[in-house]
């Protein structure tokens, strides 16, 4: 039974909205001033709120605005009665975040209308969230599970040979043992980081103060951190002599932190699924107050359907290749873009090659237009390859 709050100062016209919804079965409530209708919405959490514009105290604006600030009432149906119906005060209060007007006078059939639209639609709503919650813990019942169990594996069965043989093993073994323990709990470490993150910004998307928060942030790019991730990433598999950097310089909309889980995951992505020895790109561009940071590799790639199915705990062609991983970062990567109000872009030919393009707010900025730095790394690769990483002016 849907609940629906009423707040009306007018006792005339609330006791017949009451009286017509009650015999609609719907659950009512009621106020008589906006103040006590705001202190009853959060109590009640009702389905739909129905509230005069015109109230002394408090009037349906300032109602309004204290629902859409409390994360609990943000998203709940509300719907004007006024007998304004001037153009001025529909704009005010749709962009407050009102879902629905009603001109006073109206008949019966047009509240009941408006009322049935604004529970469907919230309904319709409620569902598509629903089903994405249940996805959600799908994926994770069948992909957590084995993803942990993996390294915890390694951990463990270590650990227990370290701990049964110790009196016979030599010091090289022990070291091994020891390094494959390491790397099994910083691969565990950065899966439950990445399913931790992946939950919290499902959750900031629903939020809009925490969402404002998020994009509140900016960057100047490229930081010293930003190549530091580029270049170790690379060193860690022995393929700086592959990478090739090109970054133009500009204030990007995004925290520090947050433009270096995308750029960690990409040239991971980058240097994982591509046969060593052959180039990677990191390039970036502003165009119309826009970042494009590119990533370029030559390796397996994704086909179309691939790339559109994109979704979170899902790593293509699993049984097929031996990268471990839940194929989570690049789902990360795509919901970081979006909620700051950008693009991830994928253009690939599987076993050819595949350009990564994230897409972000910018601005570009006087002082950043100065003499390129242009770094020359000479690795110990046996054809003495070089990565150049620069930044553009």
């Amino acid at each position: 039974m849907d609940k629906i709050l009423v707040i009306e100062d007018d006792i005339n016209v609330r006791d017949n909205i009451l009286d017509l919804l009650a015999g609609e079965g719907y659950k009512l409530l009621s106020a008589e001033n906006g103040r006590i209708g705001w202190q009853l919405a959060q109590v009640e959490m009702p389905d739909l709120i129905i509230c005069d514009v015109t109230m002394p105290e408090l009037d349906g604006y300032g109602v309004l605005k204290l629902l859409r600030q409390n994360p609990t009432t943000a998203t709940t149906p509300f719907m004007f009665l006024t007998a304004k119906s001037d153009k001025t005060d529909f704009r005010q209060g749709m962009e407050m975040g009102a879902d629905d007007y009603l001109i006073k006078p109206f008949t019966r059939g047009e509240l009941l209308a408006a009322i049935a639209c604004r529970l469907a639609k919230q309904n319709t709503i409620h569902q598509e969230t629903q089903k994405k919650l249940d996805n959600l813990r799908n994926s994770i019942a069948l992909s957590l599970p084995h993803e942990m169990r993996t390294p915890l594996n390694g951990i463990l069965g270590f650990s227990q040979i370290l701990m049964d043989e110790s009196d016979y093993l030599d010091a090289h073994s022990v070291r091994e043992m020891a390094e494959s323990i390491y790397f099994s709990g910083e691969r565990l470490l950065r899966l439950i980081q990445n399913f931790l993150l992946y939950a919290e910004l499902e959750i900031v998307s629903t939020n809009p103060q925490q969402l404002q928060a998020l994009q509140s942030k900016t960057t100047k790019f490229p930081t010293i951190s930003l190549l530091n991730i580029i270049t170790e990433k690379a060193q860690e598999v022995g393929r700086a002599g592959d990478l090739q950097i090109d970054l133009y310089p500009c204030c990007v909309k995004i925290s520090a932190e947050k433009i270096a889980k995308i750029v960690e995951e990409l040239i991971d992505n980058a240097l994982k699924f591509s046969p060593a020895g052959t180039l990677i790109q990191v390039k970036s561009k502003v165009i119309n107050n826009m970042l494009v940071l590119s990533f370029m590799d030559l390796g397996r790639g994704m086909t179309g359907t691939q790339i559109a199915e994109l979704g979170a705990y899902r790593q293509f062609e699993r049984k097929l290749y031996e990268q471990q991983g839940s194929g989570l970062g690049l789902t990360i990567v795509k919901r970081l873009v979006q909620l700051h109000g950008g693009q991830l872009k994928i253009h690939s030919q599987p076993h050819q090659l595949t350009l990564v393009e994230v897409i972000l707010p910018c601005r570009e900025e006087e002082h950043y237009h100065q003499k390129a730095l242009i770094v020359e790394q000479t690795t110990d690769n046996t054809e003495d390859c070089k990565s150049k990483m620069m930044v553009s002016d």
